[in-house]
């Protein structure tokens, strides 16, 4: 799972965009890119089915993460 969920920067984070973008997830809210998190790992899982490849993305390690719960509901 995404550490970013629980995390401060959640709205205005470069990382979480560039994941959001390879999910291919549209953002109904403009977000403005305007923190760039430092020494970010980010893991991508490769599965497969019958006829697809599917690539699941996550951020695992952040030096820039600030836990506030349940960022991503507000």
């Amino acid at each position: 799972m995404c550490i970013c969920i629980n995390c401060r920067h959640l709205k205005k984070c470069k990382i979480y965009k560039f994941i959001q973008d390879q999910h291919q997830l549209v953002n109904k809210e403009k977000s403005h890119v305007l923190f760039h998190p430092l020494d970010t790992i980010i893991s991508v899982n490769i599965n497969r089915d019958r006829k697809n490849i599917l690539l699941d993305w996550d951020l695992k390690e952040c030096s820039s993460f600030t836990e506030k719960p349940n960022s991503w509901a507000m």
